[in-house]
């Protein structure tokens, strides 16, 4: 079989679309910032979104995982990436998402020390679409069947965070920010 490699520079790229809700972002930034801090504080705050942005998306541009016979090499933008050899991936399986901006769904291995990590440029969504996304998948699950032996696939049990949906998270977190909120605005008094 032939090495698999998924590149996040050929997925995400900038449609004319995200690039006009940007440059929206900044022109209502600009303005509220020269009216609230004056154009030299506006321009500021304007260079420092864009120093803080800029530099996350080149690492998340430049990410990407392959597999082959020595295992899976993931690479999260920086570096050469770290390759897990085959006996130390216990359980290959796909995370789904559903939110109100859309589903995604990533491939994920699960190692035999009980981590977790998402294959970088395997992914689909809503935004940005992977047609190939199931094919992709099964190539890499059939790399995996073919390189380790069937009694070390075992599927991890489910943990806390694998039950707890990212709205129920929000919801927890809202409410314990409104006790210690409370909490804090009694004490003060």
């Amino acid at each position: 079989m032939n090495e698999l490699i998924f590149r996040a520079k050929d997925r995400y790229r900038p449609s004319w679309s995200h690039l006009v809700a940007i440059l929206v972002v900044f022109g209502a930034q600009g303005a509220l910032a020269a009216v609230k801090l004056g154009p030299t504080g506006g321009a500021w705050l304007i260079g420092g979104t864009i120093a803080l942005m800029a530099p996350l998306g080149v690492i998340a541009f430049r990410s990407w995982s392959s597999v082959g016979p020595a295992g899976i090499t993931i690479c999260w933008g920086l570096g050469r990436g770290r390759t897990y050899p085959w006996h130390e991936v216990r359980w290959i399986d796909v995370r789904e998402v559903e939110s109100q901006a859309g589903d995604s769904r990533a491939a994920r291995m699960f190692l035999t020390t009980g981590r977790r990590r998402a294959l970088p440029g395997l992914q689909h969504s809503d935004m940005y679409p992977d047609p190939d996304f199931d094919v992709d998948f099964r190539r890499v699950v059939n790399w995996w069947e073919l390189s380790t032996d069937a009694s070390l696939r075992v599927p991890p049990e489910k943990g806390l965070r694998d039950r707890i949906t990212p709205t129920v998270f929000a919801v927890l977190a809202t409410i314990l920010i409104a006790v210690v909120a409370g909490v804090v605005v009694v004490l003060m008094h």
